[in-house]
Parts: C-alpha cells; sequence; structure tokens
C-alpha cells in the first residue's frame, strides 16, 4: 500500500501493523494499546474509539486506524494526542483513507498516510496541492490567517 507524508511525498518506511505479540518486537511494529509499553520503542497502534493516555505521548510513532470513510472520530483523536497530549511524533492515518480526506488528516495533524491498494497514488498527492494556506488555525498552522 503506498504511503504519503504530508507533503505529497511517496515514503517507505517499515511500520507495520503487529498482529501478533510474536512480531511486537521487531523493528517498526504498531502495536495495539493493550499491549504496548512505553519504553519499547515500538509504535503504537489506535482505534478510533481509543482514548487518549498521558503515556502515548512516549511512542515513536502512533497510527490510526480508520475503519470507513464517514468516521470522523480518528480526525479528532490526532487533535487530542496533538493539543492535549503533547505528542510531536509521526502520526499516521491507516484503514479508509480517501484522497479527499487528505487535507482535513493534514490539518488534524497526521503526518503521513497509509492509502488502501485500490486509491489511485496520483490523485491522492494532487489533493494536497492545492491547499497551501487557511483562514482559520489548526494544528498544522494554529495562528490564524489574520494574525499572521
Amino acid at each position: 500500500m503506498p504511503t504519503l507524508n504530508n507533503q505529497g511525498e511517496v515514503i517507505n518506511d517499515a511500520w507495520f501493523v503487529s498482529e501478533q505479540a510474536a512480531d511486537d518486537g521487531k523493528p517498526g511494529a504498531m502495536v495495539p494499546a493493550d499491549r504496548w509499553q512505553p519504553d519499547s520503542g515500538a509504535g503504537l497502534y489506535l482505534g478510533v474509539d481509543a482514548e487518549p493516555e498521558a503515556t502515548y505521548s512516549a511512542a515513536a510513532f502512533i497510527g490510526i486506524d480508520f475503519p470507513a470513510f464517514n468516521d470522523g472520530r480518528g480526525l479528532s483523536l490526532a487533535v487530542l494526542l496533538r493539543e492535549r497530549l503533547g505528542f510531536t511524533g509521526e502520526l499516521r492515518a491507516l484503514g479508509d483513507v480517501h484522497p479527499d480526506m487528505l487535507h482535513y488528516l493534514q490539518r488534524s495533524g497526521f503526518t503521513s498516510f497509509e492509502l488502501p491498494a485500490e486509491r489511485n497514488l496520483a490523485t491522492a498527492q494532487a489533493a494536497l496541492q492545492p491547499y497551501t494556506a487557511y483562514y482559520q488555525g489548526s494544528i498544522a498552522e494554529p495562528t490564524p490567517v489574520f494574525r499572521r
């Protein structure tokens, strides 16, 4: 599955969702919250219904799974992780990620997006290009335009 950073560039990294506890110690494993340890160096894999905890800010990497295109809880979770918990690491959108969502994901604090195999990569890259400035403040740019 293609993965884009928030500038629309294709990235190749080793992060994967750990399906079995035996994979938890492998480099690049994203571990579900019930198996994740803050000092493990593993990434954290969260569902959209996860409650943010203070220990999550110590994660090396957080992936949030979007189960459906019309489920926006992952956007809210990303904002909570960034604003309330001060998470500054990489935040990746996983699951049913559509190109139409990318600019909202970017403004909510996501730094990368794993697209399903059936999504068109060129369309996704183009979806990030037209938006270069916003009037409202967001996680990506907290200061509104009238204060800049």
